[in-house]
């Protein structure tokens, strides 16, 4: 307990000093018949996991090995998909269709046994006979389409690798090797049906993507998506060769635009834009992953990226992740949206709220807003009131004008310290390393958003308070 009590002071001495100065309030003019345009849920169709066979942890409770390929007495290739239909059939089962990351190397494939430092030990070689793994690419796919028939399989992604300009690649030179292997499982793919679709370069800090777009232009090689990846905390050094300090709330939308305009600028401007991996952080940071400053960092994160990206997929959904290794506390700063034991993260709730959002957005110029409406009619607002992580702003206050909206309904959600946030009944209960079960159903009580208030527009007029971290949803019926 005693390792969160200066972040409580902390906390405490911010808003202390937030009261003492005068706020201005703010006016917004709420206009149902403003221009708009679509709004496509882009930040919710995709989400992030870990290594494939963690979907068999129902089954399977101890760490298996994926082996997809092996060799015989006399060195033959040997395919075992088994794992693979688990897996699918268990996806598909529930509605979730596939984004496949075709990696990392099979053992007895690999030139050498180049393992990652993850916990798990991946091995990041090249293959050691390109003919061979063509043949297992080869068999991969015509074993999916045989399973699940063509017309589904077409829906689905292929992603070479994953983040090759990093350490998860061992070729070398990394980006000439990396168009070999792309090359070559490419055309593997194709051969088998041209309607299966295949991209990358799947590479960190939006790096590549000129390059690749290129070199399948000149190596006549298909390119149906391009996919990359950055974080809050990627440094401008790295994404943008700059020296400027971005903060985590512009970075990853910085990001986006960047590979958005290289995309229409290239031999291929329609590409699609699949971000297939991205967060506040790519660091176990609780103050951060764990807390509410996901609700308007989500929040704002969608009002900047609309109309730059096809999907983004949230790195992750659940906190049952290895790659540091067995999970040795609730809450540690993972990427998922649920703690272990299944428990809402403020993340969660940021998604659920902002799930509500409409199929269109209105034309609101206001810094912290976002107006939708959805196929009901149905006006949606969303507020929020940013605060740098760790860091305490005052309330913001609002007045919204709604004269127009004066006999419909209004409901008022909230997510914030008070409202939807796990971690007071946690560290409560004495902050336990393993809940019991009846902990864990306190736990996840509380970390439920309560249900919408409804609100009396008087005057015209509703008044709202967001405190610092706050994300507001307004519901106009």
């Amino acid at each position: 307990m005693s390792r969160h009590v200066p972040l409580r002071i902390l906390l405490l001495l911010g808003l202390l000093a937030a009261l003492t100065v005068a706020q201005a309030q703010e006016r917004i003019t709420i206009d149902a018949s403003a221009p708009a345009h679509p709004l496509p849920h882009f930040w919710e169709r995709m989400f992030g996991s870990g290594r494939a066979v963690l979907s068999l942890r129902d089954s399977y409770r101890q760490d298996l090995r994926l082996v997809v390929y092996d060799e015989d007495a006399s060195g033959q290739p040997i395919y075992n998909f088994s794992y693979v239909d688990q897996i699918y059939d268990g996806l598909l089962a529930n509605g979730v269709r596939p984004f496949v990351e075709l990696s990392f190397m099979p053992k007895k494939l690999a030139a050498q046994p180049l393992l990652h430092s993850f916990w798990y030990k991946q091995n990041i070689s090249p293959p050691k006979d390109y003919a061979r793994w063509d043949g297992l690419i080869s068999a991969l796919a015509m074993h999916l389409i045989e399973r699940y028939g063509i017309a589904e399989v077409s829906q689905w992604y292929f992603e070479v690798w994953n983040e090759p300009n990093l350490d998860f690649w061992g070729g070398v030179p990394r980006q000439s090797s990396y168009w070999e292997l792309y090359d070559h499982t490419a055309r593997a793919l194709k051969a088998v049906d041209s309607r299966l679709r295949v991209g990358g370069p799947a590479t960190a800090q939006a790096a590549w993507v000129p390059d690749f777009i290129q070199h399948g232009a000149d190596a006549k090689v298909p390119i149906d998506f391009v996919s990359t990846h950055v974080y809050g905390d990627d440094t401008a050094k790295d994404v943008f060769g700059t020296d400027e300090h971005i903060g985590r709330d512009q970075m990853v939308c910085r990001a986006v635009r960047k590979v958005h305009d290289q995309i229409k600028a290239s031999a291929q401007p329609s590409l699609p834009l699949i971000w297939s991996e991205f967060n506040a952080s790519f660091a176990n940071k609780p103050f951060v992953t764990d807390s509410v400053y996901m609700g308007p960092w989500m929040a704002d994160m969608i009002r900047q990226c609309d109309g730059l990206v096809d999907d983004m997929s949230y790195w992750t959904f659940s906190d049952v992740f290895e790659e540091q290794g067995v999970i040795k506390t609730p809450f540690y700063g993972g990427f998922g949206l649920l703690a272990e034991g299944g428990i809402p993260k403020p993340s969660f709730n940021a998604f659920a709220l902002l799930h509500q959002l409409g199929e269109s957005r209105l034309q609101l110029d206001v810094d912290g807003t976002l107006l939708t409406r959805r196929s009901d009619g149905a006006l949606v607002l969303a507020l929020w009131n940013y605060a740098p992580a760790s860091e305490v702003v005052a309330p913001r206050r609002i007045e919204l004008e709604l004269k127009a909206f004066a006999k419909r309904k209004v409901t008022v959600a909230r997510l914030d310290g008070a409202h939807g946030d796990v971690h007071s009944a946690y560290e409560s209960m004495g902050s336990p390393r393993y809940p019991t079960m009846q902990q864990l159903q306190t736990l996840k009580a509380a970390a439920t958003l309560p249900v919408p208030k409804e609100e009396h527009i008087v005057g015209g007029e509703l008044s709202l308070v967001i405190p610092s971290d706050g994300l507001v949803l307004v519901t106009l019926k």
